[in-house]
């Protein structure tokens, strides 16, 4: 439905779960498709599961939390492609844990990767972006409006990642830059669901707690991304924008509380 041919997509985040699914469906649509994560052994098989959809496709390995590295990546990809049309910034990490629980490394450490990470892509892809026309999708999470017990760290930091789009959405509006949030509900097959439902039972009660009645997956995430990078979506700026299924109207809370409860 979406063609992104010669359109330049990268994706922080992109060698695995929710972020590798986007960069498929940019891949899928005719993108050239950047990736950056830490390992470089992910970014060597996500960059040949690209390939095989038929795109140009390139990698870098840089860790969001250093600036200068992550910066000397995103160069690199401009040389190679030229403006970006579309970046998404997904770079998480996440465990279940009480917050008097956590010690301050533990706390910042999610900080530091979601929430300064998200900034120094921010900042890094800045002067790379096609002015007018970019659009900048976060990826958020349902934590960051919805609180429960053993996701202060997570809640705080993609709290902090949607008020940065907001405030970017600001910002670089002038210049033709749209910013917005995706938050994806329960997505299959992912790294963020084995671990806040770490059983096939608790995932099942999942799905009972979501009103569409099935998990997500990254497709779907995709597909929103590929929505709101397009031309339909040219006046759609400073969005948090659940891909849900309705959980977070409910279910989300329902279902931390089953994970509370393993926990205890």
């Amino acid at each position: 439905m979406f063609s992104f041919k010669d359109k330049t997509v990268v994706v922080v985040g992109g060698t695995s779960g929710i972020n590798l699914g986007v960069a498929k469906s940019f891949a899928s649509a005719g993108a050239k498709v950047a990736v950056i994560s830490r390992s470089q052994e992910k970014v060597d098989l996500a960059v040949a599961s690209l390939q095989e959809l038929g795109a140009e496709a390139i990698g870098a390995s840089a860790d969001v939390r250093d600036f200068d590295q992550l910066t000397e990546a995103i160069n690199g990809f401009a040389e190679k492609f030229g403006k970006f049309d579309v970046v998404v910034s997904g770079a998480a990490g996440n465990f279940p844990a009480r917050a008097m629980d956590m010690s301050p490394n533990a706390f910042a450490s999610v900080v530091n990767i979601d929430l300064i990470g998200t900034f120094h892509a921010m900042k890094a892809v800045y002067p790379h972006l096609q002015k007018p026309g970019a659009s900048v999708i976060n990826i958020s999470a349902p934590q960051s409006f919805i609180a429960s017990e053993y996701q202060s760290h997570v809640s705080s930091a993609k709290a902090g990642v949607d008020m940065l789009t907001r405030s970017l959405a600001i910002e670089w509006g002038p210049e033709g830059i749209r910013v917005n949030s995706v938050i994806p509900g329960p997505i299959m097959d992912t790294g963020g669901m084995d671990k806040l439902a770490p059983t096939q039972g608790m995932q099942d009660a999942i799905v009972e707690n979501v009103p569409l009645r099935r998990n997500g997956t990254s497709k779907d995430i995709g597909n929103c991304c590929l929505f709101l990078s397009s031309e339909f979506a040219d006046y759609i700026s400073g969005v948090l924008l659940p891909v849900d299924g309705a959980w977070s109207l409910g279910g989300y809370s329902v279902s931390m509380n089953a994970l509370q409860t393993a926990m205890q």
